[in-house]
């Protein structure tokens, strides 16, 4: 089946030849009239996926919890700027917000809050989930409008919608993957001309015909916008997605949809794309950023270690055994380990400047 997007990007590889993977990806998602991010309501049970903040309040509470123990371990500084790009509906903002003001009355009174986000249409999500605290929360369309100053930053589920390039080993070394047309006038995966600098591979034998590698350039370029900002005014960037702790081989580009795995070239424009994030390359780049790496974890064991158990466990008291159980089901599809589960799946990432020691990262000397 045919989409009105996959059309459209059958009659540019007509013109213009193949398109790189890079291309591909973002026409899928951001293109002006049909695509995935312009047209439709990806979150929820409606939608493609459901994000770690709709599964349970809980999952936002613990990331406001990170946040006053970050900004206690940084001296609590005044005038902070609360940060999160690419914030969905507002559901995690919302819960962190709440949290802070528990937490740190002070830390909430004095700061302001600012949600980077590109769609008005999620936009209009936020501000009616956020209605409550007013003028205290402003919109920026880009990250660079953000006002200066002591920032403590969240980025959930933003770096894997970046788009990536592919590249893929052939008898001539690596080769970009391209989308072309096949003999039918199906999009199909093509080896372009570009080839990669061997220095980006990651050491070892060099690996079999077929095997494709992974690099992000766009996901770099925000990495670093973002160490350049901490390094200049001082903060902790919060980074959680799926991916991988360690850079390698292996092709990560996957469409989900209505739930879904979807082949990515089937329906281009009504699926979601994305791809495993490269969390020692993201690192990388924070170091060379001039930052402190406080660590990195899996998912499960950084909520487990800011007390979800516990606040699930006093969320749950005093409430009826559906309630509890509801409770107990979201926390372990939080944090579970094993197998595909979230709480493996998905990795976080803390980086500070100064360096400071934060929980509950294990600290590697």
């Amino acid at each position: 089946m045919t989409t009105a997007l996959g059309e459209k990007i059958k009659a540019i590889i007509r013109a213009n030849g193949p398109i790189s993977i890079t291309d591909y990806f973002s026409l899928c998602l951001a293109d002006p009239q049909h695509g995935y991010y312009k047209t439709r309501e990806p979150f929820g049970r409606a939608g493609d996926f459901v994000t770690a903040p709709e599964v349970s309040q809980l999952f936002g509470e613990m990331i406001g919890v990170f946040m006053v123990h970050a900004w206690q371990r940084h001296g609590t500084p005044a005038d902070i700027r609360l940060v999160e790009i690419g914030p969905g509906r507002g559901t995690m903002m919302a819960d962190m917000l709440r949290v802070i003001a528990k937490l740190a009355l002070p830390l909430y009174d004095t700061m302001s809050v600012h949600l980077v986000e590109t769609s008005e249409r999620l936009q209009g999500f936020q501000r009616q989930t956020l209605e409550a605290h007013g003028d205290k929360i402003a919109w920026h369309s880009d990250f660079d409008d953000v006002p200066a100053g002591f920032t403590l930053l969240a980025a959930n589920e933003l770096f894997d919608a970046i788009p990536i390039r592919q590249f893929v080993r052939t008898a001539n070394g690596f080769r970009e993957r391209t989308v072309g047309l096949d003999a039918s006038d199906e999009l199909a995966f093509t080896a372009g001309v570009a080839s990669l600098d061997p220095a980006l591979l990651p050491d070892g034998p060099f690996p079999p015909i077929g095997t494709i590698f992974e690099i992000a350039p766009a996901r770099q370029a925000v990495m670093t916008t973002i160490g350049d900002r901490l390094a200049a005014h001082g903060g902790t960037a919060l980074v959680i997605d799926y991916g991988h702790m360690a850079t390698g081989f292996g092709d990560t580009l996957q469409a989900v949809r209505m739930h879904e795995y979807d082949p990515p070239l089937d329906h281009p424009g009504e699926a979601d794309l994305t791809s495993h994030v490269d969390f020692q390359h993201l690192a990388e780049t924070a170091l060379a950023s001039g930052l402190h790496i406080n660590g990195c974890c899996h998912q499960g064991d950084f909520l487990i270690g800011l007390g979800l158990l516990e606040r699930a466990a006093a969320l749950g008291r005093d409430q009826d055994a559906a309630t509890q159980d509801g409770i107990r089901a979201a926390a372990e599809r939080l944090a579970g380990a094993g197998e595909g589960k979230m709480g493996e799946l998905f990795k976080v990432l803390a980086v500070s400047s100064p360096a400071i020691d934060l929980m509950p990262f294990r600290q590697v000397r």
